[in-house]
């Protein structure tokens, strides 16, 4: 039997004389309890700790205090009831090191949890810890500087699963799976090549974004048989604010994962990276089982009428969101992410499951503290219980200014439909998709009227990438569309999609391995997949140095030209223009020094054309070749028809009114070269 199919029907909501009558699926219920206090969970000193829970339905409530993880009690202390539904106690003694739960009564059952406001938990997460944070803090981590930055657009954001890092045989890295294993440095590979934190590095991104990194469900991965061989993504959320424990070199001291994360965040500061948490508020590992649904059932999750949980996540549960008590509680968990760790932006997974007043109260937030901390999400269209115009979704974007979505549009357009294999995109000459090329290049607003528009309001709503830890990677993909096609022949339209990505308006998002054309086998949804499947392949990546330094030259492309980090769309709309090209091209100008570019003009041509194309420069001056020599075959001069060689990036092209002619798929960047002023 499983465990939802157990516990389904047996949840108590409450006796209604605890709550004077008021139902907890009432609205009337969060206008009477709703809590505003900064101090829910335990408060440690070595004097006392004071503990503050949220438990309105309950009829009692006691901590229950551990010495150790799979220990019996040490002592259960009764909990004093207090203002808008919450309960305290103080025991006036130095707690540390013990490990503590909640006991409730809602109605007649007792149900046992660990605190959802826990900031450190024993192995698996089962039980939360009393510590005293500062003692986890590395050294100098007051003086913590984080990497300039100034807008969105400036970002190069990589994704990275912790584990994917480091298992390879040949990665060079002692501590494998773990937070420290990226923060090793000077690790080698075959060859020689640079690895882990060193090859990242190198590669010029600016933000690392980690998947979840937060304490996640035992039934993913068992913090306590880490020997035997099992992998997840992580998308089970169990304990909000704590680090997961299997990526720390001990479980089971509670201090040791904190710690451990925090130097491996000092250490990307330290070599310029950012750090982007990927979380997840849309659900929860199980709805039942979950500490939420124990300590107040039917509050913090989403039901439909017949009291079955909504289910727009397809992980048996949604968050709450729009409740008061859980729109407070994501806000808090951001900033302790935050204020604690020095988190520098946040991926929100299926972010179209939250309220739109929520994330905007995050957005508010975090811009008081800190307005260049990143806020990106999977804006998609979800069915839930939670009403359409309050859904934070593409559909409402401009209700949701300053936080970034995913662009599926783009994604789809350059390679082809993720849900069907076999299907071309641009890259690979399928047919009609210059549009949808078009709509990403604009960093997806409103163009062109209805021709060229997709959700954003602003270029830094639009995050444009062609591949991520979901579904194939672009190389498998590839494979699986192009048939026939040889590994020459697709190593350069994987190279055209990454160019796409990081020359157009936006937030570009790469995937790691993309950089040396990353394969799983074939695999679409590697969640669970074995390590062999999902790690990076060190190997590849020594073979393919080639493309990665294509990559670290795209990258080197972009942070040059500011022209490609249009701030507005009204910036864009004043400077990019796109030029007449045949199917299965696109080419564009950005002109008038474009964001201060210190070109005068740049021409873009993303040509999927395998053969011979021959193409008229928009009249502005001489170009010049700025990227993508290798291929330019030859210019012609007007009516003279005189031949121009044009061999390497510094080749000269001849004045207003050339012919280009290009061979190959991939990108050409031309510039007029004319200084400001």
């Amino acid at each position: 039997m499983s465990v939802q199919k157990e516990y389904q029907g047996t949840i108590d909501y409450g006796d209604l004389a605890v709550t004077e009558g008021i139902s907890v699926f009432d609205a009337e219920f969060d206008e009477k309890f709703d809590y505003d206090g900064d101090d829910l969970g335990a408060v440690y000193s070595p004097e006392q700790t004071r503990f503050r829970l949220w438990a309105p339905t309950a009829s009692e409530a006691k901590v229950v205090l551990y010495d150790r993880w799979d220990g019996t009690p040490v002592n259960e202390l009764p909990m004093q009831r207090d203002v808008q539904g919450t309960w305290t106690l103080t025991v006036a003694e130095d707690c540390r090191g013990l490990l503590y739960t909640y006991r409730v009564k809602v109605g007649k059952q007792w149900n046992e949890a660990a605190d959802p406001y826990a900031r450190a938990v024993g192995v698996n997460g089962e039980k939360a810890a009393i510590l005293h944070l500062r003692s986890t803090d590395p050294q100098g981590w007051e003086q913590d500087v984080k990497p300039p930055f100034e807008s969105p657009v400036d970002a190069v954001i990589y994704e990275l699963h912790l584990r994917d890092l480091s298992v390879h045989p040949s990665s060079g890295i002692r501590e494998k799976s773990k937070f420290l294993g990226l923060a090793e440095e000077g690790t080698r590979g075959p060859d020689g090549i640079p690895t882990g934190l060193d090859h990242i590095a190198g590669l010029g991104v600016t933000h690392v974004q980690l998947l979840p990194i937060f304490d996640y469900s035992r039934e993913s991965v068992d913090e306590s048989r880490l020997e035997d061989p099992h992998y997840n993504w992580g998308y089970d959320p169990q304990n909000y604010n704590v680090p997961e424990g299997s990526y720390a070199t001990d479980p089971y001291l509670p201090d040791v994962r904190i710690a451990e994360l925090k130097h491996l965040i000092q250490t990307l500061h330290t070599r310029g990276l950012r750090v982007i948490m990927d979380v997840v508020y849309n659900h929860v590992y199980d709805g039942y089982l979950i500490h939420f649904t124990k300590l107040v059932p039917g509050y913090y999750l989403r039901y439909k009428a017949d009291r079955t949980f909504s289910d727009g996540a397809f992980c048996g549960n949604e968050c709450a969101s729009e409740r008061p008590m859980m729109t407070k509680y994501i806000v808090d968990s951001i900033l302790h992410w935050v204020r604690e760790y020095h988190v520098d932006g946040f991926r929100f997974d299926l972010m179209g499951l939250i309220d739109i007043e929520t994330m905007n109260e995050i957005r508010r937030q975090l811009d008081e503290i800190d307005p260049s901390i990143l806020t990106i999400g999977e804006g998609w269209m979800m069915e839930t219980v939670l009403p359409k115009e309050r859904r934070a979704n593409q559909d409402n974007a401009g209700k949701v200014p300053g936080i970034g979505m995913f662009n599926d549009g783009l994604r789809d357009a350059v390679k082809g439909d993720i849900f069907i294999f076999d299907r071309k995109g641009f890259i690979s000459a399928g047919e009609g998709f210059e549009d949808g090329v078009k709509r990403g290049v604009a960093g997806g607003i409103d163009y062109d009227g209805a021709e060229l528009r997709q959700f954003a309001v602003e270029p830094i709503q639009s995050v444009n990438y062609v591949e991520c830890h979901d579904n194939h990677t672009l190389w498998d993909k590839i494979e699986l569309s192009t048939p026939g096609a040889s590994d020459d022949e697709r190593r350069a339209m994987h190279r055209l999609a990454s160019a796409i990505v990081l020359t157009s308006q936006g937030v570009p998002f790469l995937h790691a391995g993309q950089e040396f054309l990353r394969s799983k086998g074939g695999v679409e949804n590697s969640y669970k997949s074995p390590i062999e499947i999902n790690w990076l392949d060190w190997e590849r990546c020594a073979a393919h140095q080639d493309d990665v330094s294509y990559m670290r030259s795209l990258i080197a492309l972009r942070q040059a030209h500011p022209a490609f980090r249009l701030r507005t769309a009204d910036e864009i709309r004043s400077h990019l223009r796109f030029e007449a090209a045949p199917p299965h091209a696109v080419a564009y100008t950005l002109r008038d020094h474009a964001g201060g570019d210190p070109d005068r003009h740049l021409y873009v041509l993303y040509n999927a054309n395998p053969g011979a194309l021959s193409l008229e420069l928009p009249a502005l001056g001489p170009w010049e070749v700025r990227f993508g020599g290798e291929h330019v075959l030859a210019l012609q001069a007007g009516a003279s028809g005189s031949p121009a060689a044009a061999a390497g990036a510094a080749a000269e092209l001849p004045p207003a009114g050339a012919r280009l002619e290009v061979r190959g798929v991939g990108v050409v960047v031309l510039a007029v070269p004319r200084p400001l002023g």
